[in-house]
């Protein structure tokens, strides 16, 4: 009988053979710096740290705070802008990858960050209890994703599964009432077991943001930006390894099971691009332009990226 699912785990890349970012321009990356073209089409020209902190400041009481966390923080840029605003706070960081624990140990050297080389998934819930705010920034789609998966075999009334994947993805169906497709698919399982941890942690507040396979143009940019997300997580070929996008309304269906409050949305909410003739020549335009061709997957990424603020009363 053929494999019902096959799994893509980007553990090993990460932990052995990550040696830069600089070939994948995250949104995070793509504001840095006062002279990057993207932050000269967008309302506020500012990093996307502090972007990020103004917005979650409009939905948490950030000045109350006194641990953060931040997991796969890169080059630890949005954790200096957490810092400068709120000096009085401690810092950690958690990565997998030895090489952005060092850089991010550069950008912060000499502020108040404790660092830790480790998997997410390697610590318990009653660690995660000890922050007050879990940020996880364009990491989930690292997580482990089951790929191709047969939804006849997850519906199967079979004896107790041997197979530990398996059976983890026919419990999650059933406790949280997932509407699968008939067709086979792919289940963000990382990302929803991060979620599972963080929620039985009872920690305040987390946010996760990441690309999704659900996001749209909905604005008055509809007519010239293509953005379909088709439902089921994709999958996104990248240097060394594969990540997939995010399904977050099952994330969401999580958080609230556990009784969070939840705030879901698009990067272009707190990141929102000046519609101009200058942005339209851009994105109708097949101007090879390095600026353009940068600024229109960054104006993509500002819908197909999604966020999830979880908050607990």
């Amino acid at each position: 009988m053929a494999q019902p699912y096959h799994i893509n785990d980007t553990t090993s890349y990460h932990r052995d053979h990550l040696d830069t970012l600089g070939w994948e321009l995250t949104v995070c990356n793509a504001l840095e710096g006062a002279e990057n073209p993207c932050r000269g089409i967008i309302h506020n020209p500012a990093s996307f740290g502090e972007l990020l902190i103004d917005f979650l400041a409009g939905l948490i009481p950030m000045e109350q705070l006194r641990h953060f966390i931040e997991i796969g923080g890169g080059y630890g840029y949005v954790m200096r802008d957490l810092l400068a605003r709120y000096p009085d706070t401690r810092a950690s960081m958690l990565d997998l990858s030895p090489l952005l624990l060092e850089r991010q140990r550069t950008t912060l050297a000499g502020m108040p960050v404790q660092f830790y080389h480790d998997d997410f998934f390697y610590y318990d819930s009653n660690f995660y209890a000890g922050f007050d705010l879990v940020l996880m920034n364009e990491i989930i789609g690292d997580f482990a994703t089951a790929c191709d998966v047969d939804p006849a075999v997850i519906y199967a009334v079979t004896p107790a599964c041997s197979d530990p994947t398996l059976s983890n993805i026919r419990r999650i169906v059933s406790t949280y009432g997932f509407a699968l497709p008939k067709e086979p698919f792919n289940f963000n399982i990382g990302a929803i077991q991060a979620v599972e941890k963080l929620c039985s942690s009872r920690v305040r507040f987390a946010y996760l943001s990441e690309h999704s396979c659900e996001a749209s143009v909905q604005d008055d940019l509809k007519e010239i930006l293509q953005v379909s997300g088709p439902g089921n997580p994709e999958r996104i070929p990248l240097r060394g390894h594969d990540e997939y996008t995010i399904k977050f309304s099952y994330l969401e269906q999580v958080a609230r099971s556990f009784g969070y409050r939840t705030a879901r949305g698009q990067y272009k909410e707190f990141i929102a691009p000046v519609r101009s003739g200058k942005l339209n020549f851009i994105l109708t335009s097949n101007s090879q332009k390095d600026e353009h061709e940068i600024i229109r997957q960054f104006v993509e990424d500002l819908y197909k990226y999604e966020y999830l603020v979880l908050m607990r009363d």
